[in-house]
C-alpha cells in the first residue's frame, strides 16, 4: 500500500490557503452578524419578464440564472464561461427522453455512441466524467455503466452544461465540462399536473404523470410525483427496451424562513438483446463489410438490468440581510447486473465463419454518499455591494464489482447470425475488484463589484483527495492527495446595457494510477482551461448570445520511460509526468426568444486537440459541431399551431487501425446531418397533441470504438406521435 504524504512545506501552503479563504469570507460573514437581529420577511420584488433560476412554465428557450459553473447564482451574461441551459420548454419541444438526447441537443457536447447502452460524453475533446444532480457531483465509470447514458429526463427541470475546467464546483476530473440535472420542484401551491402518452416507431410507448399539490390548508406542505414508462422494440435485431422512472418529493415550510425538502427517485432500465461491442469493420479478406442497421451481434438471452435510486433531503434558511444558510445530504446507489455476448474478429465474407464469442457477466454496485453545507449572500465592502458564497463539500464512493465466468469459442456463421446461440452456463459470482474515492472540501467564491461596469469573480476550492481499491489482475492500490488547489478567476466588463467582454481562467485536477521509478504516485493531471469572450442579453434576458474562444492545456499526464519500478511482482512499469493535450477553439450560441412566438437555441463549435508532440488526438470526438433548433407559434386563427425544426450537424471523426491483413487504414465517418421536425396542436387549454420526427432524411450514421475496429449505427428516422393533457 501505497499513501502520499504532504510535505511541511505543503501544510504551510494548505494553511495559507485556508486562511485566505476564511479571510475572504470574514467581511461578509460579519456584515450578515451585524444584522442578525432582523427577523421579518425582506422585501422581494418582481418584474414581469425577468426569468429565475426554474424554467418550468416559462415558455422559454433560455434561464435567467444558472450556478454550474460557481456557487454563486449568476446571470448567463455575468458568468464568465460557457454556459448552455436546456430548457423544460426546449426538452418538450424536442421530445427529448434521456439524458443522451439532451447532451446531443447541447452546444459543444457531443455523444459517442459506440454500443447500444454504452456512450461517452465529450466536451471540447475530453471526456465529460461526472454528472451532476442538484449540483452535486455523481462520478461515473462509463465502462462499468449503470443505466447513467439512458437516465430519463422525466424528473428534471433543465439541464445545465458548463464547458471547459469545472474544478470549483465538481471536484476532480477532466477539463471537459460539467453537466448538471436540476430535478422538479414541489414548490406549487394548487392542485395541478400533466398526463402524457406517446406512440412511436419501432412499438415505442411512453405514458408519464406529473402531479403537483399542496398538502394542508396554509399551503405550507406541498407534494410532487412523477411517474413514467416507456417501452420499445429497436431497429436492431432481439433488442427490446423498458424504462421505469418514479419520483416524490416534499417541500415544507418550517417557519417563514426555513424550507425543508425531502425526496426519493428511482429508475429501472430493463434492456434485452444488449450489444457488447460493435460490429466488425472488415472481412478477413481485408475488404469492408456493410451490414443492415439492423444487424447485432448479441444473443437473444443477452440483458443488461440497471437501477438507480437516490434519496435526498435538504434545509435552507434564510438569515437576516438576504443571505442564506443551506444544508443537503443525498444518497445514489446504482446496481447493474449483466449477462452479455462479446463477438470479436473478422468473419469470412461467403462463410461468414471466423468471428469468436466471449461471455461476460457482471454485478456492479456503486454507493455515493454527499453531503454539503454552504452560506451565501450579498455583502458591502468599499461602498459597494458583493456576494459571497462559501461550505464545505464531502463525498465517499463505494465500487465493487464481481463476475461470473463462461466458456467462450467460436462463433457460427455470423453473415446468417440471428441471435440464436445457447445461453453458457455462468459461474458463481467472484470477486473482480473494488474501489473507494473519497473527497472533501472547502471552496469560497465572490463577486466583487469593482466599478459599476467592472465584475471581478475570485473563487477557490481545497480538496482532499483519497483513493484505494484492487481488482483480480493486479496489486492494492492507496492514493491520497490533501492539498489540490483548484483556483479560479473570471472578470466581466459591460460594454453597454445589453453587451459585456469576459475572460475567466480555472483548472481541474484528476488523479492518476501511475507511479514513478521511486515508487511514488505521480501527482495528479492538471486541465488549465482560459477563455475570453462576449455576452449579450436582449429582451429583459429572455434572449442570451455568446462568442468565446478557449484554450484547455494538460499538465503532469504520466508518459512511460521504459524502466521497471524495482521490487514489484508483476513489473510494474514506471512514468514521468510530461505535458499533456492542448485543445483551442471558438464558440458561438444564440439562446431565447427572437421575437413573440418565436424560440431558438442554437451553436457552432470547432476546435483543434493535440498532444504534446503536435500530433492529433481523440480524434473518434468531432472537432465540429452545429446543433440548431427553433420553434414558431402561429399567429391569429392558427395560434395553436407550434412548429419547429432542427438540425445537428458534425465534421468528420476518424481512428487508424490494422486491417486482418496488417495494414493500417483509416477509419472514418464523413461529416453528417440529421434533421428533425416538431408540430403541435392546442386542442384547447389543457389537450394538446405533438408530432416529432428525427433523423426525418434516414440518415446512416455510426460511433466507433478507438480500437477494436469496431461500429456502432445510429437511430434511423423515427417519429413519435403524443397526446398531454394538463389539469
Amino acid at each position: 500500500m501505497h499513501r502520499l504524504i504532504a510535505s511541511e512545506n505543503s501544510s504551510k501552503r494548505k494553511l495559507k490557503t485556508i486562511s485566505a479563504m476564511v479571510a475572504l469570507a470574514l467581511p461578509a460573514l460579519a456584515h450578515a452578524a451585524d444584522a442578525g437581529t432582523e427577523t421579518l420577511l425582506p422585501e422581494v420584488a418582481v418584474r414581469a419578464g425577468v426569468m429565475g433560476e426554474t424554467t418550468e412554465g416559462t415558455g422559454s428557450y433560455t434561464t435567467g440564472r444558472a450556478r454550474t459553473a460557481t456557487p454563486l447564482s449568476l446571470a448567463p451574461r455575468d458568468t464568465p464561461q460557457s454556459v448552455s441551459v436546456v430548457t423544460q420548454q426546449q426538452i418538450e419541444d424536442q421530445g427529448l427522453q434521456t439524458i443522451t438526447d439532451v447532451l446531443n441537443s447541447v452546444t459543444g457536447v457531443s455523444v459517442n455512441q459506440y454500443e447500444t447502452h454504452r456512450a461517452q460524453f465529450t466536451a471540447r475533446g475530453f471526456d465529460i466524467n461526472a454528472l451532476m444532480i442538484d449540483g452535486v457531483p455523481t462520478t461515473w465509470d462509463q465502462a462499468w455503466s449503470s443505466g447513467e447514458a439512458m437516465s430519463s429526463l422525466a424528473i428534471y427541470d433543465r439541464v445545465e452544461v458548463v464547458r471547459g475546467a469545472t474544478g470549483l464546483t465538481t471536484g476532480a476530473g477532466d477539463p471537459s465540462g460539467a453537466v448538471n440535472l436540476v430535478r422538479k420542484r414541489a414548490s406549487s401551491k394548487v392542485f395541478k399536473g400533466s398526463a402524457v402518452v406517446g406512440i412511436g416507431s419501432w412499438n415505442e410507448l411512453r405514458t408519464t404523470v406529473d402531479v403537483s399539490t399542496p398538502v394542508n390548508d396554509a399551503k405550507t406542505v406541498r407534494a410532487r410525483a412523477v411517474g413514467e414508462y416507456a417501452g420499445s422494440d429497436s431497429w436492431i435485431d432481439n433488442l427490446t427496451e423498458r424504462r421505469k422512472t418514479l419520483f416524490a418529493t416534499v417541500e415544507a415550510d418550517l417557519t417563514d424562513r426555513t424550507l425543508l425538502s425531502v425526496g426519493v427517485s428511482r429508475q429501472e432500465n430493463d434492456p434485452k438483446g444488449s450489444m457488447w461491442g460493435g460490429l466488425p469493420v472488415w472481412y478477413s479478406d481485408g475488404s469492408r463489410t456493410d451490414w443492415d442497421r439492423s444487424k447485432t451481434t448479441a444473443a437473444d438471452w443477452t440483458r443488461w438490468n440497471s437501477v438507480y435510486t437516490n434519496y435526498f433531503a435538504s434545509i435552507e434558511h434564510r438569515l437576516a440581510n438576504d443571505w442564506t444558510l443551506k444544508a443537503s445530504y443525498s444518497l445514489g446507489d446504482r446496481t447493474a447486473d449483466s449477462y452479455l455476448l462479446y463477438m470479436y474478429g473478422a468473419p469470412d465474407r461467403t462463410t461468414g465463419l471466423g468471428m469468436y464469442t466471449w461471455p461476460g457477466s457482471y454485478q456492479v454496485h456503486t454507493k455515493q454518499h454527499d453531503a454539503t453545507v454552504q452560506v451565501g449572500g450579498p455583502f458591502e465592502l468599499l461602498g459597494r455591494r458583493h456576494e459571497l458564497a462559501a461550505g464545505y463539500v464531502y463525498s465517499k464512493q463505494d465500487f465493487n464489482a464481481d463476475s461470473r465466468a463462461a466458456a467462450g469459442g467460436a462463433a457460427p456463421d455470423f453473415n446468417a447470425w440471428t441471435g440464436a446461440f445457447p445461453e453458457p452456463v455462468w459461474g458463481a459470482l467472484s470477486y473482480y475488484g473494488d474501489a473507494t474515492t473519497t473527497q472533501q472540501a472547502v471552496y469560497a467564491a465572490a463577486s466583487f463589484s469593482i466599478a459599476d461596469p467592472l465584475k471581478l469573480i475570485l473563487g477557490s476550492r481545497l480538496t482532499k483527495y483519497e483513493r484505494s481499491g484492487d481488482d483480480a489482475f493486479s496489486a492494492p492500490y492507496a492514493m491520497h492527495f490533501d492539498h489540490e488547489l483548484t483556483p479560479y478567476a473570471g472578470v466581466v466588463f459591460d460594454l453597454s446595457a445589453n453587451t459585456s467582454l469576459y475572460a475567466s481562467y480555472t483548472s481541474i485536477f484528476q488523479p492518476q494510477q501511475k507511479r514513478d521509478v521511486n515508487g511514488q504516485y505521480l501527482d495528479p493531471i492538471v486541465g488549465k482551461s482560459t477563455e475570453i469572450g462576449v455576452k449579450g442579453e436582449f429582451f429583459e434576458g429572455r434572449l442570451n448570445a455568446s462568442a468565446a474562444l478557449f484554450q484547455i492545456k494538460q499538465d503532469n499526464l504520466a508518459q512511460s520511460t521504459g524502466e521497471m519500478i524495482a521490487g514489484t511482482t508483476p513489473p510494474e512499469t514506471a512514468y514521468r509526468a510530461s505535458e499533456g493535450a492542448t485543445s483551442k477553439g471558438f464558440e458561438l450560441e444564440l439562446a431565447g426568444e427572437l421575437a413573440k412566438g418565436w424560440s431558438a437555441s442554437a451553436g457552432y463549435t470547432q476546435f483543434k486537440l493535440k498532444d504534446a508532440n503536435g500530433a492529433d488526438i481523440n480524434t473518434i470526438y468531432p472537432r465540429k459541431l452545429l446543433r440548431l433548433f427553433t420553434s414558431y407559434r402561429l399567429p391569429g386563427a392558427f395560434a395553436g399551431l407550434t412548429l419547429g425544426g432542427g438540425v445537428n450537424w458534425q465534421g468528420e471523426t476518424y481512428t487508424y487501425a490494422a486491417n486482418p491483413l496488417g495494414v493500417t487504414e483509416k477509419i472514418d465517418q464523413k461529416a453528417y446531418a440529421l434533421v428533425n421536425l416538431m408540430a403541435r396542436y392546442e386542442i384547447n387549454k389543457q389537450w394538446s397533441a405533438q408530432l416529432n420526427v428525427n433523423n426525418l432524411f434516414d440518415k446512416t450514421y455510426y460511433g466507433m470504438f478507438d480500437a477494436y475496429s469496431q461500429f456502432t449505427y445510429g437511430a434511423p428516422r423515427n417519429a413519435m406521435l403524443s397526446a398531454t393533457y394538463r389539469f
